[in-house]
């Protein structure tokens, strides 16, 4: 008969986990790492716990597509639940981690706490606003679903007040939209919002002009994609300004009171839809070791994504930070990494049940790609640059292979052949309250 601690089976019982003679895995975040992880865990004879604020799991990527109308929410969202249907070892806890105890080796959560014989943080990153309160408190940041569904309902809100205001600073302010960042997101989203100015808003809103429309986006470095190459950034960029976009590089936003972004350079823009897409910050949470964290809250691993000083806690994805001669700066903050990471560290689990030594985990870069419109893309692969249609078609057939569910993969696949047959989004729907369209809006 196994014996167990009567401390250990009060931390099992506050989230009804069952004692099992099996190791316990605790993962913390449903992103691509955790997600990937858990799925991977599925013979490895551990029992595996998933914890998530969230029940599904959404594909980032393609988040400014529900920004600007182009896909549902549930397009790119699935539930945690449906994934895990047959995975006997696996249990799902939808709720907040708020600290860990590394001593008693205790997950605590807004539900209860749950010991763990290992620990996975796979909980992401949220976005950085480099220490300006004011751009925190009233910009829009794209992390989340919510936050895309908070964009396009601040967006078309505007346009409908614009209908009916004779102020021309008000005017001026509604129908300008400034991004900041010019990483895939902020590319791809202004991308997005330019083909709507050009083929979607005009036919919505005939009384206006929509020339007035202006669409900015904002880079503090001096080019584009910075982590594409020189070509590729030039074609964004030349992509971009063929659509309309206003594109300011190295300009750096100093403040943003809901009305006015300030740049350092004295200039300034009128503007009640300022999108924030310009760093990330790694979760962090309370109880993790403070000299492993580093630079962005990152976390300080070992070469098999092992928390520093810590043999029961690994890490993963945007929060772990591993460096080695190719990766001075540890690996880039993106989904490939996490996945990768995750696979590698299923497969060390497998060679901890069976007392083998673990493998480090080594990056395979196969590649970076950002679309920026209709038949316009551009594509970094180890041994190629390319750009225009083909590569759109490449980021479209990756994107849509990636998704979970054949029902989601089907319905984005038709909404993008009505989107581009009919120079059309169908989803320009507005549910939140007025009172609710965003923090910004006075």
């Amino acid at each position: 008969m196994t014996v167990v601690s009567t401390r250990t089976y009060l931390f099992n019982c506050m989230l009804n986990i069952p004692i099992t003679t099996q190791k316990r895995i605790v993962i913390v975040g449903s992103g691509f790492a955790g997600l990937t992880l858990a799925q991977k865990l599925k013979y490895s004879g551990y029992q595996v716990v998933l914890i998530d604020k969230n029940n599904y799991h959404q594909f980032q990527p393609l988040l400014y597509q529900v920004a600007t109308a182009g896909l549902e929410p549930r397009d790119i969202s699935f539930p945690l639940r449906k994934i895990f249907q047959k995975f006997n070892n696996t249990f799902i806890r939808i709720a907040e981690v708020s600290k860990i105890d590394t001593q008693e080796k205790v997950v605590t959560t807004s539900l209860g706490t749950v010991h763990y014989d290992y620990l996975v943080l796979a909980n992401g990153a949220s976005t950085s606003f480099f220490g300006m309160k004011s751009v925190e408190e009233h910009s829009i940041p794209m992390k989340s679903v919510a936050e895309a569904l908070v964009l396009l309902n601040s967006i078309l809100h505007n346009f409908e007040d614009v209908l009916v205001t004779s102020d021309q600073e008000v005017r001026e302010s509604e129908m300008n939209i400034v991004v900041v960042g010019g990483g895939p997101t902020g590319v791809e989203l202004s991308g997005a919002l330019a083909e709507m100015k050009r083929y979607v808003f005009p036919k919505d809103y005939r009384e206006l002009d929509c020339s007035k429309i202006r669409i900015v986006l904002v880079e503090a470095a001096d080019q584009l994609l910075n982590g594409m190459s020189a070509a590729s950034s030039k074609k964004a960029e030349k992509f971009l300004q063929k659509l309309g976009v206003e594109i300011l590089l190295s300009t750096q936003v100093v403040d943003y009171n809901g009305r006015l972004v300030s740049f350092k350079s004295g200039e300034s823009i009128r503007t009640k839809t300022l999108v924030w897409a310009a760093g990330i910050t790694a979760n962090l949470l309370e109880g993790v070791p403070t000299s492993s964290v580093v630079r962005g809250r990152r976390l300080l691993c070992d070469s098999v994504n092992r928390l520093q000083n810590a043999n029961d806690i690994f890490v993963l994805g945007d929060t772990a930070y591993i460096t080695n001669e190719k990766w001075p700066n540890g690996h880039p903050q993106v989904a490939q990494v996490a996945i990768q990471q995750a696979r590698n560290l299923a497969r060390n689990f497998v060679r901890l049940k069976k007392g083998q030594p673990l493998k480090p985990f080594r990056y395979s870069d196969y590649g970076s790609m950002a679309t920026v419109g209709r038949n316009k893309a551009v594509v970094d692969l180890p041994f190629a640059h390319f750009q225009g249609l083909f590569a759109w078609i490449l980021w479209m057939f990756i994107h849509l292979r990636s998704i979970f569910g054949l029902k989601n993969k089907i319905q984005i696949f038709i909404n993008w052949v009505w989107s581009y047959l009919t120079y059309d989004q169908s989803l320009r729907l507005t549910f939140l309250p007025k009172d609710f369209r965003f923090r910004t809006k006075a």
